[in-house]
């Protein structure tokens, strides 16, 4: 049952594709966009858009024309406009007589053409709101009568018939404009402006653009379809590889390097993942050496007790109380070590709470420096405790003495040869808070230091400064986390002062 479950999940789960096919259909479905644009554009409206170009040419010369109609080199303006355009052009008066004439496009309608009417278009196209256009099939000279292509031009229908030309005459392309229109001269007199483009037919050209078309698209396709693969391969190829190192750091290899190069994106990512795995691995070795530590830990009491128990109950002599007060103060010791790994298991996922209540915790720092001060006296340890007043605050009285042992048992711990500890308590104004003081509660010892290197760890769960295990009292190591996150619960402040060879202070602020 629990095999077809799980294939049948599998089946359910769709498929992803990877980044690098993705970027390739991309690549290629825009290749392919492309190309139907340029299909489009090079064939389907290559004949739309070569009659709308040469129709705005015409209107363009016939403006320049009409500007220049009074200049007395209106002659030559019109023979060079006319050559420079490959347009024929006549100037007609309101009679339909000739006043000006370029011939330059051989077998012209308005000059090679008798059945031309010169003599009615004057009046045609003042019919016709002074502007005339008109398609012609230069062969057989038969006028085709279709709806304008440019927006602002008139089709005229009040042509002489002509006549009926051929079933195939009908359906050849229109190859010439004639386009007319009325200008004042300067005495006013009305002329007719005529002039005659050829719209060479673009069959031809549009099947030559087709069949080059066909081997460009071919070409491009495949050209396409080659870079597509190379750039999806070069743009993923920095992702897959650190994907695949990711991997290998999920099963635990805090070694893996990410080698991020290509773009600024993926240096990042791979800066940050080196980062990351660097910090795994510390938090990995740490926590290594904090089974280490609690294994010795565990083994010494343990070792003491078994070994006490056997001599207590194989020899008769040795059944006494004292036997039986280190088996007592072992299983104490015990019993600590098992306290702290699970408070700070607490600590860290937020499953224990504090009960705040009004105390004098000046008394009770007393109360445990005397404690403390009677379990070692026999050691030559001293704990002095200076406090410039009484203070009653508000917190919970048996984590704040936690916090306030751990720290006495890491002076204890790292004290100088001459064993002396100093616990200070302080008040003072706290700049941020004018309506309340706070105290400040300071343990110096005489030992080492701290390098500069280690202070910002020495409150991390794992870490641990000294690795050798010459502890004087109980502890775990964890002493210094459990202090922070007590602290942290009871929104107060705490910190270090050491250097090499100068001793260490550890203190922490609460409000009163």
């Amino acid at each position: 049952m629990k095999k077809s479950k799980t294939s049948s999940h599998k089946k359910n789960t769709p498929r992803q594709i990877s980044i690098k096919w993705k970027i390739f259909l991309f690549l290629l479905g825009f290749c392919g966009v492309l190309l139907i644009l340029l299909w489009f554009f090079q064939v389907i409206f290559l004949n739309s858009f070569y009659k709308g170009i040469k129709i705005n040419e015409i209107k363009a010369t016939a403006n320049t024309i009409e500007k220049s109609i009074n200049d007395e080199n209106l002659a030559t303006i019109i023979s060079t406009v006319s050559e420079n355009n490959d347009i024929c052009i006549k100037v007609l008066s309101s009679s339909g007589d000739t006043i000006y004439s370029s011939h330059v496009v051989k077998g012209c309608i308005i000059h090679s053409k008798p059945t031309f009417d010169e003599k009615s278009l004057p009046s045609e196209v003042t019919s016709n709101d002074g502007e005339l256009f008109q398609y012609y099939n230069h062969d057989g000279y038969a006028k085709e009568t279709e709806p304008e292509l440019a927006p602002d031009s008139v089709q005229t229908n009040n042509v002489e018939e002509q006549a009926k030309p051929p079933a195939e005459e009908k359906e050849k392309e229109k190859d010439t404009l004639i386009y007319s229109k009325t200008i004042i001269a300067a005495n006013n007199e009305e002329l007719t402006l005529v002039l005659n483009s050829i719209i060479s037919p673009v069959n031809a050209t549009v099947n030559t653009l087709r069949v080059q078309l066909y081997y460009i698209t071919g070409f491009m396709i495949l050209f396409s379809v080659i870079l597509a693969l190379i750039i999806a391969k070069w743009i993923s190829r920095p992702i897959e590889a650190i994907n695949n190192s990711a991997k290998m750091l999920a099963t635990g290899d805090y070694s893996t390097q990410f080698k991020g190069t290509g773009y600024k994106e993926i240096a990042e990512l791979s800066d940050t993942l080196n980062h990351t795995a660097k910090e795994l691995s510390k938090v990995e070795l740490l926590r290594q050496e904090l089974i280490a530590n609690i294994s010795h830990d565990l083994r010494t009491p343990l070792t003491l007790i078994s070994g006490y128990a056997e001599a207590m109950r194989d020899l008769p002599d040795e059944n006494n109380s004292e036997n039986a007060q280190i088996i007592v103060d072992e299983t104490k010791r015990l019993t600590t070590l098992v306290n702290d790994v699970m408070d700070i298991s607490k600590l860290q996922t937020g499953n224990i709470s504090i009960h705040r209540q009004s105390y004098n915790v000046t008394a009770s720092l007393a109360n445990s420096i005397n404690r403390m001060n009677k379990m070692m006296e026999l050691d030559g340890y001293q704990i002095s405790f200076i406090a410039d007043r009484e203070v009653t605050l508000t917190a919970d009285e048996t984590r704040i003495s936690q916090a306030f042992y751990n720290l006495l048992t890491n002076a204890i711990n790292y004290t100088g040869d001459d064993k002396k500890i100093t616990v200070t308590q302080t008040i003072f104004p706290n700049p941020a808070d004018d309506l309340a003081d706070w105290v400040k509660i300071a343990v110096a010892d005489s030992g080492e230091g701290i390098a500069a290197e280690d202070l910002p760890y020495i409150w991390d769960r794992y870490y641990k400064v000294d690795k050798t295990h010459k502890r004087a009292v109980t502890g775990t190591g964890l002493g210094l986390s459990i202090v922070k996150s007590i602290l942290d619960m009871h929104c107060g402040d705490y910190g270090v002062t050491s250097k090499i060879n100068e001793g260490s202070v550890f203190w922490f602020t609460l409000k009163i």
